[in-house]
């Protein structure tokens, strides 16, 4: 079976391609998804049997300021590929990442912004009404949208996940894990981070690569236009978050809080579980959120 990936170079992919290169005939994809007649002719070309849905640019603070650049990368490039992928004749799967992100704004999220934290941490799924507060957000939103249509209209099979928040990575200290522990790492004394008060959950690097190689290897169970929250309920503040590797680290610094630019578009609250996915697939994640800090610790000292 071949399968064809789309953002191999990225976070995930760097994790994805050798795993199913052990099971696949794994087609890196190269072209440019904004060139249509290029990308459609790789497409077709490489007669692939399943598409793994990974390029986009994911920086959703950055979303705010680029919102063009967002939109064109994450849906225009989106919408090409699909609709390169309703030409190719045995497509098993198209598999889409979408993210968390897009549930946005909830009523929850004013209680916590404004100190009024739940006895219970409510945990999107996919019954939850999106409400996207981002660029990012709703790009990833019109992509589902659009593999809805194409499902509907092109009988185009595909799986959608809602990812959560992944920590892993070992070049990258933009998102909030690394950032979190590599300014501790290199500074003994102060540290900058924006808000204290949002709730997030978080799924190890590894979990997630499980998953994804569970669905190209099961994708009869999955191909039906079905949407994924991956979870894990496990959401903690960002400042819960900090003391849990301050101690790990034995830092004893000082944390100063929100000393990076106001986001008009800030969600306080993301959490989600995974159900849905674990009823259909049997997969849930294993790696405890303190276990995985561990480990990205280890790799990052």
């Amino acid at each position: 079976m071949k399968v064809l990936v789309t953002g191999h170079s990225g976070f995930i992919g760097q994790h994805l391609v050798p795993r199913l290169e052990k099971s696949y005939e794994v087609i890196c994809f190269e072209s440019d998804l904004l060139d249509f007649e290029t990308a459609s002719e790789e497409v077709l070309d490489s007669q692939c049997d399943q598409i793994v849905h990974l390029a986009a640019r994911t920086e959703v603070e950055k979303s705010f300021y680029e919102p063009t650049v967002f939109s064109m990368i994450n849906y225009i490039g989106t919408e090409n590929l699909v609709n390169a992928a309703s030409k190719l004749p045995n497509l098993k799967n198209f598999l889409f990442a979408s993210t968390m992100e897009v549930y946005g704004w909830q009523p929850v999220s004013d209680d916590i912004k404004n100190g009024k934290i739940p006895d219970t941490i409510p945990a999107y799924n996919e019954t939850t009404e999106p409400n996207p507060n981002a660029p990012y957000a709703v790009a990833k939103l019109a992509c589902e949208k659009y593999l809805q249509y194409a499902h509907r209209s092109k009988n185009l099979p595909f799986t959608a996940l809602r990812q959560t928040n992944t920590y892993g990575r070992k070049d990258n200290n933009f998102f909030v894990v690394e950032q979190i522990i590599s300014q501790m790492l290199n500074n003994s004394d102060n540290i900058y981070l924006g808000y204290d008060t949002p709730y997030r959950n978080f799924l190890y690097i590894d979990d997630l690569i499980d998953l994804w190689c569970l669905l190209v290897d099961k994708y009869n169970d999955v191909n039906d236009g079905q949407i994924f929250t991956i979870g894990p309920n496990n959401a903690v503040s960002i400042d819960a978050l900090a003391k849990m590797i301050a101690e790990k680290l034995n830092w004893e610094g000082t944390i100063h809080w929100n000393e990076k630019p106001k986001r008009d578009g800030e969600i306080w609250l993301l959490n989600s579980d995974n159900k849905k996915l674990t009823e259909r697939t049997g997969w849930q994640p294993k790696t405890k959120l303190s276990d995985g800090l561990d480990k990205i610790i280890r790799d990052l000292q």
